[in-house]
């Protein structure tokens, strides 16, 4: 990542006898850098299965994940009108972020840069085949194929969203993030008593399980 960054001026030349860590140069930076993705779900219809495109974005500091839109049919509209949506100047979820890591889609067009790029928002393009440099959202993938849709056929396109729907729920505010201290993204502001009994919160039937102390 230090290389794209470096190709796109994000990067100051280093001085002579100084080095910035490149961990000090994130920490200082993190807040600014957003991820996006796309992973596919066959989903079964009346028509028999049919593959599903789930474009997503995650800010990199908190970890946050915001399921930019779902389609059987992704176009070059599509794309655009997403831009639009994650730019807005009042709740686009890339306020205040500065650069967006994607990769050699073609889906991310001419017209998806340059509408990121009138909100503010400057996308670095990876190499191509370079999934490493883009772990955090690679990471998020794994995380909801292997918990989750490995385990679900959704049936129909609604019964889809739904289940994402769900999974985001669960990932923001009850599943542990290693990567974080093995906290939440958005814990509970109640308090518990250490003698409380432990509940147990479930979301899809049982699918995704959260035990917790119930409030004192």
């Amino acid at each position: 990542m230090k290389r794209i960054l470096a190709n796109h001026g994000i990067v100051p030349a280093p001085q002579r006898g100084k080095r910035t860590p490149w961990k000090t140069f994130l920490a200082a930076h993190w807040s600014a850098i957003a991820s996006a993705d796309f992973f596919t779900v066959e989903v079964l219809t009346a028509g028999g299965l049919v593959r599903y495109f789930v474009f997503f974005v995650m800010r990199l500091e908190t970890r946050r994940v915001e399921i930019a839109g779902i389609s059987c049919s992704p176009s070059g509209a599509w794309m655009t009108q997403i831009a639009r949506n994650l730019t807005d100047c009042e709740d686009g979820f890339l306020l205040g972020v500065r650069h967006l890591i994607i990769d050699r889609d073609p889906l991310y067009s001419s017209a998806f840069r340059g509408l990121l790029k009138d909100g503010g928002v400057a996308p670095l393009r990876l190499p191509a085949r370079s999934p490493n440099l883009n772990a955090h959202a690679e990471r998020f993938v794994l995380s909801i194929k292997s918990e989750c849709l490995s385990r679900i056929v959704p049936l129909g396109e609604g019964h889809l969203r739904r289940v994402v729907r769900e999974y985001v729920a669960h990932y923001h505010t009850e599943r542990h993030h290693q990567g974080l201290g093995n906290r939440l993204l958005t814990p509970a502001p109640t308090v518990a008593g250490c003698d409380s009994p432990v509940k147990r919160r479930e979301r899809l039937g049982g699918l995704l399980n959260f035990y917790h102390r119930k409030a004192a």
